[in-house]
This record gives C-alpha cells, structure tokens and sequence, in this order.
C-alpha cells in the first residue's frame, strides 16, 4: 500500500506519515517548506520521519499543477491524506493571496489529480474554525457552517464543498476532517502551548486575548493521529436517500463524510495556563488584551459520529499533553 501524505513537514503531516509507515504503508511526502515559521523545524521533523524508513519527500508546491501531475503519474496512491495548507487564522487577513493559492489553488489541484487517477480515498484536513458564528456547542457535523469569520475558515468550508462536488461529479471518495486546537511534541511556534511556553519560560508577558474567557478543545496529537488513520480505512458511501432537505450536512448520496476531531472537552484558557504553568513549575505574567478578529470565543466537538463509525474518541488528559510538550520543547532547546 503507497500513501501520499501533503504537508508532511508540519506538525500533524508527519506524525501521519510515522504512523502509516509503522503500519506498512510506503510514504510519499510532500511540501513546499515555506517561511511561515522557522523552516528548520519542519527539516528537523523530516529528519525524524526518515528515521522510519520507507520515506520519500519530494519538495513541491501545492499550487503548481505541472509538479502535481507528474508526481500522480509516477506514483499509483492507495490512499491520499492531504494536510497541507496555508494555516493560522490571524495570518489570513493579512495575507489573503496566500491562502488563496495554496489552499484553494492547491486542493483543486489534488482533487484533479485523484480524479484521473481514481484514487480509492481522499482524506483531507479540514478546520474546526468552519463553524464561525456558531453558538450552538458542542459543534456537531450536522450544524450548519455557513458564516466564518475568517478568510481561513471561509477556505476550509471551501475545501468541503470542492470535495463534495467531486464525489458527486466523479465518484471519488473523500473524507473531511475538522480538527480542534491540536497541540503536542514538534507542534508550532504560532500556536498557544508553544508561544506561551517560549515566554513564560524566558519571563515574558504573555498575551491572553478576549480577557481570558476564551474556551478551547485541546486535542493532543496522538489523538488526533489515531483518527486519521482509522478513517482512512473507512472507505464512505453515498446514504440511498439522502435529501439536502433532511438529510445530515456531513453525508450525501456521493461518498462524502465529514468527521470531527476533537477532545470533546471544552477548556477555558485561563484553565491551560495554569494547568501549562504547573508543567513547567513557572508561573506565567499575564497581559490580557480585547478579542482578536478571526477569533471565535468557544470550540467544543461533538464527536458521536467518530464513535459510531471507527469506535474512536480522543481520550488524552490535558494535563497529561502538556506534560509530554513541556518535555519535548525543553528537549528540543536544549533547556
């Protein structure tokens, strides 16, 4: 079995790739390896796929259709789990032209591909961010995601509706994956366990917006991991009967199915400050600060679809993650 996994120097795209080596897929990665963050994190996380054996990347951009039809041609995927994409809310607005390119440009290009190849399973990441005004919590797939509040949520609906179009048209199999504030070891430096960590640990105020009642479902990502790969053994179908009129927003007649990922848990933030505080035995200085654009004040994943159909929910303490990021990042420093 071959897997191309895109986006496999960030930090989800080669935990992905680790795991389906471990299980005896032949890995094909890709990624552009651009400057968003610190370019020799994602060498060094390349570095520790490699160490799995079974591996070839191919430095590539999504957006260059030449490239993408070339790499199809020389190589027949089992499966293709698309990760890569333009990430971080805030950094959308902006730099819109670059989501626009790669993660709008990009994803035809990858739906294209599969389709003249007639890829058995297309397995993408989607945003729980797609919820935008939603108010409703927990976030369930069947709720409607029509009003995002960022140019990064709005291409990750996007993304949804490309795929869905292309399993109705072509009959391609893809799965969607709406994941929730992932964190953990080889995570990135934009995100919150990573930024508040690097201050409090050199005595920097942190920034804490919407003055702390901000709530977030923190999925550790082993979690996250195990769910991707228990979906992309299950290929889905079209529901015989389905009807845009009562039929579940995340299923069609086409093989279509759209998953949360998420801790099913919803934590304050003030709550992961103290709890990442007692990980690193530092107390942290606090700047609160007025509610960011983009932003959304709560996320919370209903997960019963996940259960019904891969007998899987993630299940990783907070505590327990941060403990293990907390160690990794110190490793990782040399602190």
């Amino acid at each position: 079995m071959k897997a191309l996994v895109t986006g496999v120097a960030g930090f989800i795209g080669s935990y992905v790739a680790k795991r389906l080596i471990a299980k005896g897929y032949e890995v094909v990665g890709i990624d552009n390896l651009n400057d968003y963050y610190d370019v020799s994190l994602k060498r060094a996380r390349l570095d520790w796929v490699r160490e799995q054996g079974n591996f070839t990347f191919v430095a590539m951009d999504l957006a260059d259709k030449a490239a993408m039809t070339t790499l199809f041609d020389q190589h027949p995927f089992d499966r293709v789990v698309h990760l890569a994409a333009q990430a971080g809310v805030r950094y959308s607005i902006e730099h819109p032209d670059v989501y626009v390119a790669s993660n709008l440009v990009g994803f035809v290009n990858i739906l294209e591909a599969c389709r003249h190849q007639q890829t058995p399973h297309l397995v993408f990441a989607s945003s729980s961010s797609v919820y935008g005004l939603n108010s409703k919590l927990p976030f369930a797939t069947s709720d409607s995601v029509d009003h995002p509040v960022s140019l990064y949520a709005a291409t990750k609906k996007s993304n949804e509706l490309m795929a869905h179009t292309y399993a109705h048209l072509y009959g391609l199999p893809v799965t969607g994956l709406r994941f929730f504030t992932v964190y953990g070891p080889w995570g990135r430096p934009d995100m919150a366990a990573w930024g508040f960590t690097k201050n409090i640990l050199a005595g920097k105020t942190i920034n804490v917006y919407n003055h702390g009642k901000m709530r977030r479902d923190f999925t550790y990502i082993d979690d996250i991991v195990e769910g991707v790969v228990r979906v992309m053994e299950r290929i889905p179908g079209g529901v015989e009967g389905w009807t845009v009129e009562s039929g579940d927003k995340s299923r069609s007649t086409a093989p279509y199915k759209i998953y949360n990922i998420g801790n099913h848990n919803s934590v304050e933030l003030g709550e992961f400050i103290t709890t990442l505080e007692s990980a690193l035995a530092t107390k942290a200085n606090i700047n609160y600060m007025d509610m960011q654009p983009g932003d959304v004040v709560a996320t919370h994943a209903n997960v019963d679809d996940l259960i019904d159909d891969v007998d899987f929910a993630p299940n990783t303490r907070l505590v327990d993650g941060l403990e293990r990021f907390v160690s990794w990042y110190r490793q990782y420093h040399g602190l």
